[in-house]
């Protein structure tokens, strides 16, 4: 086994090397990736099952299972992935800008690799590959570190891609996994300064706060995911609960499901039972405000402060009927987390005003929270959702994971 250290050393190495790569190159590799993925299926479901295993006996909830779980069509989606982002133009060497200054300097922007970026995520195993190939399209070598629940799915992706890599004469430490997976190195890793370029957690709020708090590398932070869904006044309501059942129930345990829903006072007493029976084959734990208990009944758990700014990642739901747009809006961006949120609304004032006003890395009119993702959006695959401001904001693909230098040519001038 690998320490920390030794890993470090071989990831800035390899830095270079990976830098230096053509297009041509790196897409051959990632080539390698997807059929190898593809051609030890049966050992990655394998390895998988024992993580599985493990988690259950552990006690892990079914929504964490979920994150954790491969099958034969969640590989072939990570093998297209793969193939997706060897498709994508490569944005090293791009050049954004150049112009000419009055004194005959030509200056230009041109896109350039980040180096060594780091990796913290939980139990999610697809991550493993996601985060190795944009990384490595990227021009960058990486340092993945996974949790312990998904340890054996992950050894095993890892050393099928850096196998890959080897048979193709291309730098295998460009993908490292973190064999130790106590607490200490995840601290060591955040403290990795002169070897990261960036590190980006990916998981639970408390694994994003640890980093941000304790990391002394740079950080980009990922966000988790209080998503809302709002009705408004003027909504389909049919459609309204099918974006609602798609965004909630579709898959719980992703940080684009809806958390909360919404609902404007003039169609609540009509579409409230609607919703409440649309959710009904999913077994969803409504916890409504007063009104809401007032028009289902109190059957329905009363919602408090701690409902309305929580992930549940589980068939629960927070639920509000507020009296006007701007009160949805206020209510949203007090607790939300910056990700995705969602209008349904055939008033084009009201759509314009929740996309301008909504303080969110992605903002739907008319369409399920669950399309925040970067395989859905075009880039082939994610690195996260960033929620923050600097650098990159909602799905991270290649462009994300890249930085800038300035390339300045001259004639013999000087200062």
């Amino acid at each position: 086994m690998r320490d920390l250290m030794s890993i470090a050393w071989a990831a800035k190495a390899a830095k270079a090397d990976v830098a230096r790569l053509g297009t041509d190159d790196k897409n051959r590799g990632l080539e390698a990736i997807a059929c190898a993925l593809e051609a030890h299926t049966a050992e990655i479901l394998a390895a998988n099952a024992a993580d599985i295993e493990a988690g259950r006996a552990n006690g892990l909830n079914e929504g964490l299972i979920d994150r954790l779980t491969l099958t034969e069509a969640r590989i072939a989606d990570i093998a297209e992935g793969c193939r997706q982002v060897a498709a994508l133009p490569d944005p090293i060497g791009e050049l954004l800008w150049q112009k000419t200054r009055p004194n005959g300097l030509k200056i230009g922007l041109k896109r350039v690799p980040m180096g060594v970026i780091g990796i913290i995520y939980e139990a999610r195993p697809n991550v493993t590959v996601d985060a190795a190939s944009l990384c490595f399209k990227a021009g960058s070598a990486c340092i993945l570190r996974g949790g312990k629940e998904a340890f054996h799915s992950s050894m095993c992706l890892t050393q099928l891609m850096r196998q890959a890599l080897q048979q193709q004469g291309l730098p295998e430490n460009a993908i490292n996994l973190v064999e130790d997976t106590s607490r200490d190195s995840a601290n060591e890793m955040m403290r990795l300064n002169g070897f990261l370029d960036v590190l980006i957690p990916r998981g639970g709020a408390g694994l994003i706060q640890a980093v941000v708090k304790n990391a002394t590398v740079p950080v980009i932070e990922t966000g988790t995911g209080n998503c809302h869904v709002y009705v408004d006044a003027s909504a389909d309501l049919n459609m309204a609960a099918k974006i609602l059942v798609n965004a909630k129930c579709q898959r719980i345990s992703v940080c684009n499901a809806a958390e909360s829903l919404l609902v404007h006072q003039d169609i609540a007493a009509q579409f409230l039972p609607m919703a409440a029976k649309a959710l009904a084959p999913d077994h969803v734990k409504l916890h409504g405000c007063p009104r809401t208990r007032q028009i289902l009944g109190d059957t329905i758990l009363p919602a408090d402060e701690s409902d309305y700014a929580r992930e549940y990642l589980d068939y629960e739901i927070s639920v509000k009927v507020v009296d006007n747009l701007d009160e949805a809006i206020a209510h949203i961006n007090k607790y939300n987390t910056g990700h995705s949120e969602c209008i349904v609304t055939e008033s084009y004032a009201s759509s314009q005003k929740f996309l301008e006003e909504i303080d969110a890395a992605a903002v739907y009119v008319n369409a399920s929270t669950r399309f925040t993702d970067g395989f859905v959006f075009g880039f082939g695959a994610e690195i996260g959702i960033s929620t923050q401001k600097l650098h990159a904001r909602g799905p991270m693909g290649l462009e994300a994971l890249t930085s800038q230098k300035y390339i300045i040519y001259g004639n013999g001038q000087v200062r």
